[in-house]
Order: C-alpha cells, then sequence, then structure tokens
C-alpha cells in the first residue's frame, strides 16, 4: 500500500434516543445555532420537534434556514451565509440527509469568508476558517456526516463539483436509525446505490498489498446486498435500518481509504450529468457505474474478477478471468435492477442531445480518475453506452 496519514475528528454518536445529546455537544461551542433542513419532512415525521426541544432545554437561541434542495444550490448556500453572517450565529446544525449537511458546510466556511461561496468550489480561493457544525442525520446515503467533502450545484451556470476542506468536518454526527423510518422507497433505493458506489470507486485503485483493505470493502458490500432487499420490504425495520446507515458512514470516513486513493471517475461522469439534468445523484450513478466497469475492465481484469468472486459470488471455475469480470458487472447491474434502480438514461428521458454538454463540463478541469485516467472520448463512450 502507499504511504498515509490519516484524520478524521467526526465524533460519531449513534443510536436510539440520541438525539438528546444536542444538549451536550453543542454548547461547547457557543449559544446562538442555525438549524439547516430541507423541505419539511422532519416537521411531518416529528423530528423538528425534537431537536427544537432539544435547544430549547439547552437555552439556545434558534436561527431557522429550510428549502435546501436535493442537488443543494449555491443559491441556497448564499442565502445561509446571509442569514448566518447576520444574525452573527456560533454554530451550524444540519438536520437531513447529505445534501443538507453538505450544504451547511460550505456555508460555514463561506461565513468565515469575504468573497462568494463559490470561490471554494470552483478552486479559486481556499478555506481558512470555518463556523463549526454538527448534523442530525435523517438519510443513509452520502456519508458526508463522517467526512469533509461536499458537492455543491451552480444552478445559473450548470455547474457541479465537489470540494473538501479540513474545516468542513462536522464537529459531531447523531445517527438514530429509527429517525430514517420514514425515508420513501425510492430514497431508500438511491442511499443503496450511492453508499455500494462509494465503496467501489474505493475498490477500484491501483495500490499493491492491500488485503485488510479489500475484504472489508468486500465484507461491507456483501452485507449492503444480502440487507437491502429485507430492508425494502420492511422500511421500518430497526434491524435493517441500522446496519444500512452505519454502512453508508463506513463507506465514506475515509477509514476504507488508507493506503490508497480511490478512483472517483464515475462520480464526476454523474456530477456532469446531473447538473445538467437535475437528476438524482445515485440515480445517474446506477447508471453509469456498471459502464464505466465495462469501459475500464481492461485496465485491470483481475480486479474486476476479485470483485466478481468474493462480492458477487460468481464460480471462476471453467471461465476466463475476463469472462468472471463480465460476470461480476452483470450481477451488478441485475442487483441494482432488482432493487428497482435505473438502468440507463432514457429512464429519465435523456437522449444524446447533449452529450458534448456533459462531455465538456466532466472534463472541465482535463483528464481525471486515478485507477485509470479518462479523456473526453472515454467519457463520451461511456455516457453512450448508458443512454
Amino acid at each position: 500500500m502507499n504511504a498515509f496519514s490519516f484524520y478524521n475528528p467526526v465524533k460519531l454518536i449513534f443510536g436510539k434516543g440520541q438525539i438528546e445529546q444536542l444538549q451536550k455537544e453543542i454548547p461547547q461551542y457557543g449559544n446562538k445555532v442555525m438549524v439547516v433542513y430541507g423541505g419539511g419532512s422532519i416537521k411531518k415525521n416529528g423530528l423538528y420537534d425534537q431537536v427544537m426541544d432539544q435547544l430549547k432545554a439547552a437555552n439556545l437561541e434558534v436561527v431557522e434556514l429550510s428549502g435546501v434542495e436535493p442537488n443543494p444550490r449555491i443559491s441556497t448556500v448564499r442565502r445561509g451565509v446571509e442569514l448566518a453572517k447576520k444574525e452573527n450565529v456560533d454554530f451550524l446544525l444540519a438536520v437531513g440527509g447529505g445534501s443538507v449537511i453538505d450544504a451547511t458546510k460550505l456555508m460555514a466556511v463561506a461565513s468565515k469568508y469575504d468573497g462568494d461561496a463559490w470561490d471554494f468550489v470552483s478552486r479559486k480561493a481556499v478555506p481558512k476558517d470555518g463556523l463549526p457544525i454538527g448534523t442530525v442525520l435523517t438519510i443513509a446515503a452520502t456519508g458526508s456526516e463522517m467526512n469533509a467533502g461536499s458537492v455543491i450545484t451552480n444552478e445559473e451556470t450548470q455547474e457541479k463539483y465537489g470540494w473538501g476542506s479540513p474545516f468542513s468536518f462536522p464537529k459531531f454526527s447523531i445517527l438514530d436509525p429509527t429517525n430514517t423510518f420514514s425515508v420513501p422507497q425510492d430514497q431508500t433505493i438511491y442511499g443503496i446505490v450511492d453508499m455500494m458506489s462509494h465503496l467501489f470507486e474505493q475498490y477500484f485503485n491501483n495500490a499493491s498489498n492491500t488485503p485488510v483493505q479489500d475484504e472489508m470493502i468486500e465484507g461491507v458490500l456483501r452485507t449492503v446486498i444480502d440487507t437491502a432487499p429485507k430492508l425494502l420490504r420492511d422500511l421500518h425495520s430497526y434491524e435493517h435500518r441500522e446496519t444500512i446507515m452505519f454502512a453508508g458512514t463506513m463507506a465514506l470516513n475515509n477509514f476504507l481509504q488508507m493506503g490508497y486513493n480511490g478512483d472517483w471517475a464515475s462520480h464526476n461522469i454523474e456530477h456532469a450529468i446531473s447538473a445538467v439534468y437535475d437528476i438524482p445523484h445515485a440515480g445517474g450513478l446506477a447508471i453509469v457505474f456498471p459502464n464505466w466497469m465495462r469501459h475500464n475492465l481492461k485496465v485491470d481484469p483481475e480486479r474486476f474478477a476479485r470483485m466478481a468472486v468474493y462480492v458477487f459470488g460468481v464460480e471462476p471455475e471453467g471461465k476466463t478471468i475476463e469472462e468472471t469480470a463480465n460476470e461480476g458487472i452483470d450481477r451488478l447491474r441485475a442487483f441494482w435492477s432488482s432493487i428497482g434502480a435505473p438502468e440507463t438514461l432514457a429512464d429519465y428521458k435523456i437522449d444524446d442531445t447533449k452529450i458534448e454538454e456533459m462531455v465538456e463540463k466532466a472534463m472541465v478541469y482535463g483528464e481525471f480518475g486515478n485507477f485509470t485516467k479518462l479523456n473526453a472520448e472515454d467519457v463520451r463512450s461511456i455516457l453512450k453506452a448508458s443512454l
């Protein structure tokens, strides 16, 4: 494996009833809190009232920002920054899923910056400070609750990029599986695809001697594959919600990426798609990732064959490495289809009209990917295979 240093300062608070920890955690950072949330589902399921009761019990002053979108927009972030500065808040609390958390991370660093928040996303500036943030997670998917990463969309320019900073790590994250009971089936499916994609992005790397990491990723993937159908048959199962919630966090808190760099090319391609068409991020990944795999199988057939055998249980006897690898990709596609994930861009009524625009957006920083570098022709080929 490669030399590495590891840092993750997030305090993970996991389990039923842990919302009570808000009274203990937030006062360490100040007395005025801005609560950030999305379209109002937390009011319907009662979580909003639980959060406010805890903040009131801690004698905290509260400011609210609602309306964060599924693909969080820079205009909403700017609105949050303006409010945070105006109210001179001490702490930001994200109550929601990855989109709410991602937006809150950018609000946090931009609230300590005199320029525009988009400067950090577009790499024109690097954060030097940030307000402290915490999260109360409501959707198992992105892993944003325990990392520094964030993805933001500029709806005016149709750009969507990821960014991150040491100042965007949450101070703490509260994960209570019961808060995911109200997540509908389609969003539960998207969360499963998203966390599996994160695991695959890390699995495909060029480092040598990574047996510990390989086994851990394969084990989490097998667990998700085993649990997902059970959860989708019983969305109120605490046991299955608990397993999937923990898997989503472990999939992207960098514990499984020590000693190598993951690839992330499929994410980059998907960001270009959803920047133009505003489709669900995980829906795009479900479409793109198997085609990325097929396109790059030749880079390291043995790696894909290992995935086939150790994740999907493909029997390699009597087959070539390439045949085994292809069967593994087929089984991934079949599994995602079996749980209701989309298969093609046509499922979102997307045709080839804007392929070149998507290629251009994906290539804005030049060739990308760590398992193998993709150029414009590679991206064009993967997008066409995804139609």
